[in-house]
């Protein structure tokens, strides 16, 4: 199966890690940046529109407040994250201005993705932003967010932004050349893998396993946001931030890094938002009948299927779905839930008739995980 290119009209999301813009000093380095933006310009210059994800802004705010080191505590990392989110911007709007385009912040958080009307009116800003012929440089709000600070370098952003773009690829640049069959420093020569039609346990297992929704970057957490974005039908490619031209390669369907295959039956914007934009509370347990009703006759997931659960959830809380006996990392579907966790804990096991709630998790609120 052949790697997609993009067209003019399409819409490419490239994200930079902070380890791929730093230099020697520890501070964003002016020749990367640079590289990074000729290379935003060159794919511009094809008629694709390029939102960039970038991190660094802690890492920036550093010298100037005269740290070393990345301190632990939340308030310090914070307050790095206001001094040096705006020279970090500052940088870009100046490399990007001599390249005669124009660079605009968006700093968003989980909540602008766990909220549908703060949902929506991100994607009209960032539509508007576009159509404006602006370059959108996205962050995460981490002078003001807590969880933020840790959740995935950024990366399970990117891919959530590449939904809410409407991009139809999402290029994560990093150190590495792509992912290897096995982790490559501690198995030199281990090949690269070129495609990957699904992910699969086997892939995970090559990035050094499942990468979770709060993962802290690495190869794991770039599985876990091409999990995300090609469950919404985005391609993703994964590449060397230092590969000549690595960007318009990736957008041109050249071999570069490895390529994950969009699913072939995409996700609507409010499915995933069901799916990723928050973590799951729980974990309900259900017999295989309950199973076969969900994923092959679509229907709700009802009390007499469920035979257990797992953690403290309330009414509008996103759980997981797992079949008795399997691997509760891996669940088959996801969805809001209609019960309290100890509510539910009454009910499981007896009939609808016996209730005043029929479904646990309605049709319209359950997500299928699997599948392609």
């Amino acid at each position: 199966m052949a790697r997609s290119a993009l067209q003019s009209g399409d819409r490419l999301v490239v994200k930079v890690g902070t380890t791929s813009l730093l230099g020697s000093t520890g501070e964003p380095d002016q020749a990367r940046m640079e590289k990074l933006c000729e290379g935003i310009a060159e794919v511009r210059s094809s008629g694709i529109d390029v939102v960039l994800v970038s991190s660094g802004a802690i890492a920036a705010g550093m010298g100037p407040l005269g740290l070393t080191g990345r301190p632990g505590d939340v308030p310090s990392l914070q307050a790095l994250a206001a001094v040096g989110q705006g020279r970090l911007l500052a940088r870009y709007s100046s490399l990007l201005s001599g390249l005669g385009l124009v660079a605009a912040q968006l700093l968003l958080t989980r909540y602008d993705f766990m909220h549908r009307i703060q949902y929506l009116n991100a994607r009209n800003t960032l539509d508007r932003l576009l159509a404006l012929g602006a370059v959108p440089v996205v962050n995460e709000n981490d002078t003001v967010a807590v969880d933020e600070i840790s959740f995935g370098d950024n990366d399970r952003l990117a891919a959530l932004v590449a939904n809410l773009a409407g991009a139809r690829m999402l290029v994560l640049l990093t150190d590495a050349q792509g992912l290897h069959r096995a982790d490559p420093r501690l198995t030199p020569g281990a090949p690269l893998i070129d495609e990957v039609d699904r992910i699969t346990p086997e892939i995970e297992q090559a990035a050094g396993g499942r990468g979770s929704g709060l993962a802290t970057g690495g190869m794991a957490s770039k599985i876990a946001a091409a999990w995300v974005a090609t469950f919404s039908g985005v391609s993703v490619v994964v590449a060397q931030a230092s590969v000549p031209s690595v960007l318009m390669r990736a957008a041109a369907g050249e071999t570069v890094g490895t390529y994950f295959h969009p699913r072939r039956r995409s996700a609507s914007a409010r499915r995933l938002w069901i799916a990723f934009a928050q973590p799951p509370r729980g974990t309900i347990v259900v017999d295989g009948g309950a199973r076969e009703a969900v994923v092959a006759a679509g229907r709700s997931l009802l009390p007499a299927g469920v035979v257990d659960l797992h953690g403290k959830f309330n009414p509008g809380d996103t759980v997981d779905v797992i079949e008795a006996g399997e691997d509760p990392s891996r669940p088959f579907a996801r969805g809001l839930v209609r019960y309290a966790a100890d509510d539910l804990a009454a009910a499981k096991g007896r009939s609808t008739a016996e209730l005043a709630q029929s479904e646990v998790i309605h049709r319209d609120q359950l997500v299928i995980l699997e599948g392609r």
